[in-house]
């Protein structure tokens, strides 16, 4: 039993820590957000709100630079002011930024804040186990490697939900009659609206998949659904 108190103190310090995360991310949002108000983003957002059985869907606006879309842990869906501008500027399309609400609404339909709690308090036990093992065997390295490792576990957990986030984007897009072009486009300009360059990192070391293989991904279900020519 007491071999274990570590592990499961890390457990529990997990659970806090997440809690606590997501008590900030809110109080955050909260404080620094407004209803997206744009009269064509709404007529885009309500075609996906057809498919799902809801009367609408709720976007707010996180007023930050940065462009990005998120999902919040009590399922808000967020665009960046950020992202807001390049649509504004003709950057992106209406469609394309229908296109990251999609993926966004994919990560709250699949659970994926509640799986990021459970992900993060097992890899916080894992990482006490790794240090305890390989310390003994490796003394001086046991705890890089234990961290390492569990943040090779973190990055491809996130790469799947990636994945498994812009596969339910692709299907609620068909659905909507929008299609998956905008996704794939959107995704070609990412690194570009995003600032951040080509990436030089293996894809391994990476949260969230490599551009060209997220593209890939969605060509392989346009293919096993059926669809025989891209959707407009």
């Amino acid at each position: 039993m007491l071999k274990l108190t570590p592990l499961l103190l890390m457990v529990l310090y997990g659970v806090i820590a997440f809690r606590f995360s997501v008590w900030r991310t809110l109080k955050e949002l909260d404080a620094r957000s407004n209803p997206l108000r744009d009269p064509v983003l709404q007529d885009h957002i309500q075609r996906l709100a057809l498919p799902l059985g809801v009367s609408e869907i709720p976007v707010h606006v996180y007023e930050i630079d940065p462009v990005n879309g998120l999902a919040a842990p009590d399922g808000r869906i967020f665009l960046t002011r950020g992202f807001l501008r390049k649509y504004q500027n003709g950057d992106v399309t209406a469609d394309e930024l229908t296109s990251v609400i999609a993926h966004e609404l994919g990560h709250v339909a699949l659970g994926h804040s509640r799986r990021r709690m459970i992900d993060f308090s097992g890899q916080n036990a894992l990482r006490v186990a790794l240090m305890m093992v390989l310390g003994r065997i490796l003394p001086g390295v046991g705890a890089f490697l234990a961290n390492f490792l569990t943040g090779l576990l973190a990055a491809r957990l996130s790469r799947n939900a990636e994945y498994e986030a812009d596969e339910y984007a692709s299907a609620l897009l068909v659905k909507a009659g929008i299609g998956t072009a905008p996704q794939k486009t959107l995704f070609e300009k990412l690194e570009r609206l995003t600032q951040t360059g080509h990436s030089t990192s293996p894809a391994w070391l990476m949260s969230h998949p490599k551009t060209t293989e997220r593209i890939a991904a969605i060509t392989r279900n346009e293919a096993k659904w059926g669809l025989s020519k891209p959707q407009s």
